[in-house]
């Protein structure tokens, strides 16, 4: 089986919320887009949560209006081994770097994690200070929640996420232990 490589951050030095999914499906390795599968959430859910239809946009225009929200994505998985698109699948995982996250993101605060097995890495971030939201997947693969369940927690997201520069929880580096 060939060893299989993820996809770049999409972060910039504004980014105060990160979405990490566990490792790109074969759709997105395909595409080398983050969630390019066309029954995937993400860019559905994402566009709730700023107001503005990031999933009607070409995907070269959609990042620079996502990190312009002050929003970046990522995943757990920097690589692994795995036939097919399901999480159960993979092998010889490889996680990411995630020591940089601090140079490249001094305003990251909060970190949300899309689907269970992204989760795993929660405690992970909460032990470095940042505030950590466990999400539902936005798979096509986790059908059990409607759209509107799948928004109300992915709105957690911003929900104690500052929204404007200069707010009192606008500062840089991670939020305190305390903020989970």
């Amino acid at each position: 089986m060939t060893l299989l490589a993820g996809l770049a951050p999409v972060v910039d030095s504004n980014t105060r919320i990160l979405i990490l999914g566990s490792f790109p499906g074969a759709a997105s390795l395909a595409a080398q887009q983050y969630y390019a599968h066309p029954r995937n959430l993400a860019w559905r859910l994402i566009s709730a949560l700023v107001g503005e239809d990031l999933a009607a946009l070409p995907y070269g225009e959609r990042l620079p209006r996502l990190l312009a929200h002050g929003i970046g994505l990522w995943d757990v998985l920097g690589g692994c081994e795995r036939q097919g698109s399901l999480d159960s699948a993979i092998r010889k995982p490889a996680a990411n770097d995630f020591a940089r996250l601090r140079q490249l993101c001094p305003r990251l605060h909060t970190v949300g994690f899309n689907g269970q097995a992204a989760g795993k890495f929660a405690p992970q971030f909460a032990a470095q200070g940042y505030r950590t939201v466990v999400l539902p997947s936005s798979s096509p693969a986790h059908a059990a929640m409607s759209f509107d369940d799948k928004l109300h927690a992915w709105r957690q997201l911003t929900a104690a996420a500052p929204s404007t520069p200069g707010s009192t929880d606008d500062r840089p580096g991670p939020r305190s232990p305390g903020h989970t």
